[in-house]
């Protein structure tokens, strides 16, 4: 099944009410989803570990994380999980890949139970391989799973620029229900079945993004850094085919649209990271890119399953370093010569 458009929204859309949706999840990004669930006509609780968050969106803004980017009343902010989780018709889970399994955990005694969890970080668990929908299939097994993915910087969903995303669940059904609840004006939501599709593709065009930084940084030219994203999504397809996903969906927004996005912008933050990567400058200190525990695990699942993935194994290795971006260019351009496949 392809892709399919929802228009409609909230209290807007024929037959959709109003729900309570709870924002795990502070940062950003979490902030931006609360802001686009507000707009979609729905009551908003956001959870926030730190009380400093909680107080600033209480104050109308988050500098911390949006800078200069109003924050509307209408957002309810918390830093007790279960009062976040309390009645809600629905979950968006914003935590960091990395730190999923520890929110889930946290949220498992309060978490409603039937009602959908939608997965909105974007990675690959570094120390078991899980995706994300597995987590919380382990930790959640009585609410249904979903994702939200596609290009959207949270500055820009915060700011109500037209984003278009994709909302993925295994159940057709339930896909098409929270795209259609989560639309708005401005915000423009795809449905679509194939979950594990759009969850590869969310997870591994950070490994790239951070790939095309380094390029840049490194001064390689545009057309290294062309060479660089085209021949990133035939490895993206290629880890995709072996998990089951679809290429028609690799091909959407979730695969290709993002992988443009974030290979193309300092927004990215993982994109930002290899491009102080390819200048030599310190990464400390930096904002959390998801690309880089997502390289070594992907580069390990590639070898494990024998799937040809140079540039993630490249990526892997500098971060790890073991190579330095001039030698994994040397590497890269002097493989056997073959023809081009997309396979």
């Amino acid at each position: 099944m392809t892709d399919r458009a929802v228009t409609g929204a909230g209290t807007d859309s024929p037959g959709k009410s109003s729900w309570h949706v709870a924002v795990l999840g502070g940062g950003a990004w979490g902030t931006a989803l609360a802001l686009a669930m507000l707009r979609a006509g729905h009551a908003v609780r956001l959870f926030a570990r730190d009380p400093e968050i909680v107080t600033a969106i209480a104050r109308g803004e988050n500098p911390r994380y949006l800078p200069g980017i109003a924050i509307v009343p209408g957002i309810e902010a918390t830093s007790d999980i279960e009062a976040a989780l309390a009645g809600a018709d629905c979950v968006l889970a914003v935590t960091p890949a990395q730190a999923l399994r520890a929110t889930l955990a946290a949220a498992r005694d309060h978490m409603p139970p039937g009602i959908p969890l939608v997965l909105c970080a974007k990675g690959i668990e570094r120390d078991t391989g899980a995706l994300l929908s597995a987590i919380a299939a382990e930790i959640l097994p009585r609410n249904p799973v979903a994702a939200l993915s596609g290009p959207s910087f949270a500055s820009d969903v915060a700011r109500g620029l037209p984003t278009a995303v994709v909302v993925a669940a295994g159940d057709e059904t339930l896909a098409a229900d929270l795209a259609a609840r989560f639309s708005a004006e401005n915000l423009r939501c795809y449905s679509s079945d194939d979950l594990i599709g759009v969850e590869i593709g969310g997870a591994l065009k950070n490994v790239f993004a951070i790939a095309a930084g380094a390029v840049t940084g490194a001064g390689l030219g545009a057309s290294a850094q062309a060479a660089m994203v085209t021949r990133g999504f035939v490895e993206l397809r290629r880890i995709g085919a072996a998990f089951g996903a679809r290429p028609e969906t690799l091909m959407g927004l979730s695969g290709l649209g993002d992988l443009l996005l974030t290979c193309s912008s300092a927004q990215s933050r993982n994109f930002a990271y290899g491009l102080a990567l390819g200048q030599g400058k310190a990464l400390a200190g930096l904002p959390l890119a998801e690309g880089v525990p997502t390289a070594a695990i992907a580069a390990r699942i590639a070898a494990e399953r024998n799937i040809d993935t140079p540039i993630i194994a490249a990526v892997a290795a500098i971060l790890d370093g073991t190579i330095t971006i001039g030698q994994a260019v040397t590497a890269l351009m002097t493989r056997p010569l073959k023809t081009e496949t997309n396979d």
